[in-house]
């Protein structure tokens, strides 16, 4: 089995290149609108302690639905398995979009912790005596994932998604209608918001991908940062449901765990192997980095890592 070298990656990259223009950058947020399509980034950090950076993998980028990873390990702190996927959210992938209401509508709890409603349903499971004490565990809890300090908020991509999240009001208001969500919908709605508009830039995610692929552990501080179990779960999610309703697609084509957002960014998951992260702004019709799927794809042959 081929190991990951510079040259590998710098091959990834132009290869990824070339699909820029296949895509365009999130059209109904007017923050992500702007951005420029043609960056492409892309970082390895392998668990024997080795990273690997090409293009614009210190470009900061906002994590969008990226962020619904972190809210999952930190619910499962806070909740357990049992409590979390028993009564808020199931574990079943979807072929709708990330941000139906459809299914809610007849089976009332959230299909899984990557769609828009499971997520919300996420962030009100997460301990907090208010809206702010959540975020600022989350973001805490972010940092530490990503090994960075510099994980921050950016305010004008945050009051991009706030003005524009009446899909998502819709979708937290219709699951406190049901009991899906207990607490106020106000405050974990924001906390929704400011969570996916964390800047963050490609060996972020890689690092993060990294914590996830060792099981739980960060193997640059030898710190146990979530429960074996807990990676476990969360990387069998993101092989099922983390690239939208083009998760199928993607697992035959690359065929490793990955969670994608809107923002262009995806972080991938090798076990006991190595995270990936890659940046790409230019989406394709189901909200995926199209470059970004060029480039996993590219390693997943060379490196010959399919799962199955």
């Amino acid at each position: 089995m081929p190991e990951i070298t510079q040259t590998m990656l710098e091959d990834a990259l132009a290869y990824g290149r070339a699909f820029t223009s296949q895509g365009k950058t999130a059209q109904y947020i007017p923050y992500l609108r702007q951005v420029d399509r043609d960056l492409l980034g892309v970082s390895v950090q392998t668990v024997d302690g080795r990273r690997f950076s090409a293009g614009d993998s210190k470009t900061p980028f906002t994590v969008q639905s990226i962020a619904k990873v972190v809210a999952l390990a930190l619910a499962l702190q806070d909740r357990g398995e049992k409590n979390l996927f028993s009564g808020r959210v199931g574990l079943e992938p979807t072929g709708d979009p990330f941000n139906s209401i459809i299914r809610l509508e007849v089976d009332r709890k959230p299909y899984n912790p990557f769609i828009n409603a499971g997520a919300i349903a996420v962030v009100g499971a997460i301990k907090g005596r208010s809206g702010s004490e959540k975020f600022e565990r989350l973001l805490r809890y972010f940092k530490k994932l990503c090994g960075s300090e510099t994980v921050s908020l950016c305010g004008e991509a945050y009051l991009s998604e706030r003005e524009t999240g009446d899909k998502n009001r819709a979708l937290a208001y219709h699951l406190k209608a049901t009991k899906m969500l207990e607490g106020d919908v106000g405050e974990d709605l924001d906390v929704y918001f400011r969570m996916c508009s964390l800047y963050v830039t490609a060996e972020d995610i890689a690092h993060l991908a990294l914590v996830l692929a060792n099981r739980g552990l960060d193997p640059a501080t030898g710190e146990r940062l979530m429960a074996a179990e807990h990676a476990r779960i969360i990387r069998t999610l993101m092989l099922t449901c983390g690239m939208y309703d083009g998760s199928g697609e993607f697992a035959v084509k690359v065929g490793y765990p990955a969670k994608s957002g809107v923002g262009g960014g995806i972080a991938a998951t090798l076990v006991d192997r190595m995270g990936i992260g890659v940046f790409g702004p230019a989406l394709d019709v189901r909200g995926n980095s199209v470059a970004g799927i060029a480039i996993l794809e590219y390693l997943s042959k060379a490196m010959d890592v399919r799962l199955f």
